[in-house]
């Protein structure tokens, strides 16, 4: 552990000799602020960390970034060995964040209306289906090849019928997202169904559980494990198909931002949303990640 702490410390003081160099000219205060904060939230990690493995990852992750940081630094900055296009100054781009911040919350709030939309919607029919099928052995076998089929069908085939058959846009974007979501959440739920001791199901039946009661205590629970994991990569699927949904009939949010500068070859604003879309899903992962832990707190 210490030697990843050292390793972390290490590089930030030499992101700071970097930076503070009096050859250097002006002092790039913005990247200088991006580095202390991370310093700050690394030592906070690991002064509140409960166990030694949480100690190591904060250590690790303020390495990491310390060295993309300094390594950036230097090759667009210092020694400008990159094309200065296609890899502008760090300076420049964290200014620029700042002041694309606000338009950037406006777009983020348009594409979190898609994303919740279509996510909650998959998770609110796949959810209840995944536990029917799983649950129904004729059922199961009836649905099986159909999502064997349809399951692997890329999402945007679909948006030439999305557009045609549904009333506006946004129920356009909605529809593609959920189904990128939707498959995930129905194939690991009837998985989890299906992987549920036969021994716990066996001692429900002879306790004489009504149907209902049996999905909702038993199964259900049994199941979670496999739900939560369908649920992490149904995130992943609505993140990833969030920019082409972003793509029909819109003109904000976060995925169309970085498509439309990178149409017009404006990779300082690409490099902006590409970091604003980190520290989003960043924290969006971290809400589902405790989320995960508080259903699942019973396997502790």
């Amino acid at each position: 552990m210490k030697q990843l702490i050292t390793a972390s410390n290490l590089l930030f003081i030499a992101l700071l000799a970097a930076l503070l160099w009096p050859s250097a000219g002006q002092i790039p205060w913005h990247l200088l602020i991006v580095s202390v904060t991370v310093e700050a939230i690394a030592l906070i990690r690991l002064a509140t960390a409960r166990s030694a493995e949480s100690r190591r990852g904060a250590g690790d992750v303020g390495a990491v970034i310390f060295f993309v940081l300094l390594a950036w630094y230097l090759a667009t900055t210092r020694f400008v060995v990159l094309d200065k296009m296609l890899f502008p100054q760090p300076e420049a781009v964290l200014k620029l964040f700042v002041a694309e911040l606000p338009d950037m919350l406006k777009g983020l709030v348009n594409s979190l209306i898609l994303l919740v939309s279509g996510y909650l919607l998959a998770l609110a029919t796949a959810l209840p289906l995944g536990l029917l099928v799983g649950w129904r052995v004729r059922l199961f076998h009836a649905v099986n090849p159909f999502t064997k089929v349809l399951g692997p069908i890329p999402p945007i085939v679909y948006i030439p019928y999305a557009i045609a058959l549904l009333p506006s846009f946004r129920a356009a974007s909605i529809f593609v997202i959920f189904i990128g979501a939707f498959w995930p959440i129905f194939i690991n739920t009837v998985s989890g169904v299906f992987n549920i001791p036969r021994g716990l199901l066996d001692s429900a039946r002879v306790l004489n559980l009504r149907e209902p009661t049996l999905l909702a205590r038993v199964i259900l629970p049994g199941a979670m494990p496999s739900i939560c994991t369908g649920a992490t990569l149904a995130l992943v699927f609505a993140f990833v198909l969030l920019a082409a949904a972003e793509l029909i009939g819109a003109n904000s949010g976060i995925g169309w931002y970085v498509k439309n500068f990178a149409d017009f070859a404006d990779y300082q604003r690409v490099i902006v949303g590409i970091i604003f879309i980190s520290i989003v899903v960043t924290a969006i992962t971290w809400g589902t990640e405790r989320l995960e832990r508080r259903l699942l707190r019973w396997r502790s």
